[in-house]
């Protein structure tokens, strides 16, 4: 008895030692820093360095990749598994035994410091963090069927009747598997449009993102936004673009997806994407150990929510569902959408009143969350097998929000992801008086508009004719003006770039195609868009 005994004990043991960690290795330094910023096509898309310096967004050393060499002997070390890497954090994420995940800090002059996801393993003090298509009339009056109420409960149906239906603008979702969007009839508009732009599944480290059997949840989410059959459902950014990436493994709950979605998020800031819609949420895992606890949901903690806010600093509008916890224990936002920056959506009921399972905010989050609210229970989607449904749920009161937003932005491209924001917080029915349930609010996405323009009209004195025009635009300016034109198709690229003064106020457009340009305005220290037609 005492020799089989015995012989327990050492299993145990020899198994708590050989038990898996996970934990981000923090590196010190990055390869070509200096040479990388000084030639940012390098490292990142030239769509996504003109969006940067559109909005004042400082390329910085947090863009330059990871030194490939480090990841290499990492991956080489004994005992670990190299599962993502971050170019924001300058870190890995890797998985090993507690023992060697340490060992590395003595093996490899580059790492800087280590913290497991184990929180509890982290004996030091806290680590300082090293945060280094065209436009057609004749489809913008749409039969929304099934989803009128949770576009027309925004008033985002007045967008696409202005002819704002999201072209040109860039969206990154990421999500669970998007099962059969490549085949399926209710995303034929948007393959036909060739309008999805890229795929990645970073859990299985592949392009395929649509024979995911584990989860259809990316479909269901990506049709409040994309998906379009005729009479029937419209999202509310059908002829936007789309990245689909996969960042959840609906098998299990690890902190490794929350490394998945840094790394999508940085994909999708080099890629020049506008606006991330994630209806994801992490506040506990299959390992307590890895657990947050709600105190930790201040936007501060969580290593997701940390790489969200890079990712709002980086000039992206990160739109995230924030979660479905509001009758259980848990009952507030988690994370991501607890970060600052990061617009987090509740979800009410198709009358508008709080759906009871949408998380809420608290004292703990540094700003109001939830930030505004949008129909998640009863919310219309298109299933992976073209059926259109009912869903309830945060994951889809985010995405109709994040469509809505995109159609705004596309009409006030101007502005910073910043500035939207706060239009459309301005624009919600408690914008004075906010609570923990609803947020600001429900949002009215026509007087966000009508209020963006109103800043736009304010910030120079100009006025623009004919319009619709077909050889020649003039302008009436202030009598000591000097402005700048830049004329953009609808694709922004840069067609005509001319200087406007009081002796010279018109513009030749004759050699333009007819369609829809944006035309902006720049003095010496303000700016105007204002959308030309011409024909």
């Amino acid at each position: 008895m005492k020799k089989c005994l015995l012989l327990l004990v050492v299993l145990c043991t020899q198994f708590m030692l050989l038990a898996q960690e996970d934990a981000w290795v923090y590196l010190k330094d990055k390869q070509n820093v200096e040479t990388s910023l000084a030639n940012p096509t390098t490292i990142l898309s030239q769509k996504a360095v003109d969006r940067k310096n559109r909005h004042h967004v400082v390329i910085d050393a947090r863009d330059v990749p990871v030194n490939e060499s480090y990841i290499t002997q990492l991956k080489n070390a004994t005992g670990i598994t190299v599962m993502a890497k971050s170019k924001w954090f300058n870190a890995v994420h890797v998985r090993g035994t507690e023992t060697d995940i340490k060992n590395l800090t003595s093996t490899f002059s580059f790492v800087d410091h280590i913290e497991f996801a184990n929180r509890s393993l982290n004996t030091s003090k806290k680590s300082q963090e090293k945060v280094p298509s065209k436009i057609t009339n004749t489809l913008t009056n749409f039969n929304y069927g099934n989803a009128a109420n949770q576009i027309e409960m925004i008033k985002g149906e007045q967008l696409h009747l202005a002819n704002y239906t999201g072209t040109g603008m860039t969206v990154a979702v990421i999500d669970a598997g998007f099962t059969n969007v490549n085949n399926m009839a209710g995303f034929q508009r948007l393959r036909s449009s060739n309008n999805i732009l890229g795929t990645y599944d970073f859990v299985g480290r592949d392009s395929d993102v649509y024979t995911n059997t584990t989860s259809n949840h990316g479909t269901l989410v990506l049709s409040t936004m994309a998906g379009y059959i005729e009479n029937q459902f419209v999202g509310t950014a059908p002829d936007a673009s789309y990245y689909l990436f996969i960042t959840e493994d609906a098998l299990s709950e690890n902190p490794v997806e929350e490394s998945y979605w840094v790394e999508a998020a940085e994909r999708a800031d080099s890629l020049g994407v506008d606006v991330i819609n994630s209806s994801l949420g992490y506040t506990t895992y299959d390992n307590p150990n890895y657990s947050y606890a709600p105190s930790d949901m201040n936007g501060n903690t969580a290593y997701i929510s940390k790489g969200a806010q890079i990712a709002f600093e980086k000039g992206i509008l990160v739109v995230n569902s924030a979660g479905n916890s509001g009758n259980d224990s848990w009952q507030i936002v988690g994370a991501p959408a607890d970060a600052s920056g990061v617009f987090s959506i509740g979800a009410v009921q198709s009358n508008g009143q709080y759906a009871s399972f949408s998380s809420r905010g608290n004292s703990t989050q540094s700003t109001q969350k939830p930030d505004v609210v949008a129909q998640g229970q009863g919310s219309a989607v298109i299933t992976q097998n073209n059926v259109i449904a009912n869903a309830n749920g945060t994951s889809f009161s985010s995405p109709i929000m994040a469509g809505g937003i995109t159609c705004l932005w596309q009409a006030l491209p101007s502005l910073t992801n910043n500035e939207i924001m706060q239009l459309v917080r301005e624009s919600a029915s408690q914008y004075n008086t906010p609570d923990y349930f609803l947020g600001y609010g429900n949002p009215n996405l026509e007087i966000a508009l009508n209020s963006g323009l109103y800043l736009m009209d304010e910030a120079v004195e100009l006025k623009m004719y004919p319009n619709p025009a077909s050889n020649e635009v003039f302008f009436t300016l202030s009598s000591d003006s000097l402005v700048e034109v830049y004329i953009f198709d609808i694709l922004g690229k840069l067609v005509i770039n001319t200087l406007l003064t009081n002796v010279s106020p018109s513009v030749d457009v004759s050699s333009l195609s007819n369609g829809v340009y944006l035309v902006k305005f720049q003095s010496s220290n303000k700016s105007k868009t204002i959308k030309l037609i011409k024909q």
